[in-house]
């Protein structure tokens, strides 16, 4: 193993995205050297790409992507005890660097000065091999595969959207959009108790996938269907009910809107789909009616209960990777991905292990 053998997906600039060789890091007392697995392509990583940027978090030197990932440990440092070399392991991919109120609260996702893979100046997991945080590596039981254990980031951010939205045995749910972080709250809803689930999306695709996977309800959107249609037709699948809570995954104002209307009086609306940063949102509806809008932020503890659901086979996220690319095809699959065509893209990093 060669001191540079590290290929690496390296995001320079705005629209500029190169395969490198960086050197294999060495592990502090406290992290694990891991060689990298599998790695989901997340729509951040493709609008960073395009964009350069969201919101605040601007590249300003050139960052690796990657955040959604699973590996081996290589190696590890001297105070770690809990993992050894050969252990498989999936990754969360943030740390928090000081113990402020968020942590103390045990919300550290909240904390100002966490370090997030793959969100600048932080660098991610797609390359060959990389270090991190022993605390912050779980380990995989023989039944889950890498690729399950590259899914449980998104499947974290289904965990902490259905917590905050207090998804529950019977509870009548409305999720907007089946895309990968809509398809996984239906996953995390149903396996929460939710008795009845209703999906919309614009791509009868995505749809046929969520009906597949479990969705009482489908509701095909078109252009012009507006937020008053939409919230309309909600009801009457669900025979005049309104839904409990609504879990918006898109990020556009039209499905925020909806997500308003449609979600019954006292009520929850979690808001997970990041758009434009400011919309209009009808809040007299809101306020007359007492829905609970409530937003998410990446997860925090949602790893080891993650585990366990597909541990036990109460989950299953396997029909939502697609496509899969070896490490050196990044770009191609960069390109799939910024398409649109199928769901969930992973790259598969270690050239000896390619399979699912």
């Amino acid at each position: 193993m060669a001191e540079h053998e590290n290929l690496s997906v390296v995001l320079h600039k705005k629209h500029d995205l190169r395969l490198e060789q960086r050197p294999i890091p060495q592990p502090g007392p406290n992290e694990v050297l891991l060689k990298i697995d599998s790695v989901g392509i997340c729509g951040s990583d493709v609008h960073y790409w395009q964009n350069g940027g969201i919101g605040d978090f601007i590249l300003k030197k050139p960052m690796v992507l990657g955040h959604e990932a699973s590996g081996s440990v290589s190696k590890v440092g001297s105070e770690v005890r809990h993992l050894k070399a050969g252990d498989r392991v999936a990754i969360e991919p943030g740390i928090p660097r000081e113990i402020d109120e968020h942590c103390r609260a045990g919300r550290y996702n909240l904390s100002p000065t966490i370090f997030f893979s793959a969100t600048p100046p932080d660098d991610g997991n797609l390359c060959r091999y990389n270090t991190h945080d022993a605390s912050y590596c779980y380990k995989l039981p023989e039944s889950v595969s890498f690729e399950d254990g590259a899914m449980i980031e998104p499947l974290s951010v289904a965990i902490h959207a259905c917590r905050r939205g207090g998804v529950t045995i019977g509870s009548k749910v409305f999720i907007l959009g089946a895309g990968t972080i809509g398809l996984v709250n239906l996953l995390v809803s149903k396996s929460m108790g939710a008795s009845q689930i209703v999906i919309c999306d614009l791509s009868m695709d995505r749809l046929e996938k969520a009906k597949q996977m479990g969705a009482s309800f489908t509701i095909a959107v078109d252009r012009g269907t507006s937020a008053k249609e939409l919230s309309q037709k909600v009801k009457q699948v669900l025979g005049g009910a309104m839904p409990d809570i609504s879990i918006e995954c898109t990020g556009a104002e039209l499905c925020e809107q909806a997500g308003v209307f449609a979600t019954k009086s006292g009520g929850v609306l979690v808001l997970v789909g990041m758009g434009k940063p400011s919309a209009n949102i009808p809040v007299l509806d809101l306020i007359i009616r007492e829905v609970d809008v409530r937003g998410v932020f990446r997860y925090c503890n949602t790893w080891p209960v993650a585990v366990d659901m597909l541990a036990s086979k109460r989950i299953d996220v396997k029909p939502l990777v697609t496509h899969r690319f070896p490490l050196e095809e990044a770009l191609e699959a960069f390109e799939t991905t910024k398409k649109g065509t199928g769901i969930k893209v992973m790259l598969k990093c270690d050239p000896n292990n390619q399979e699912p």
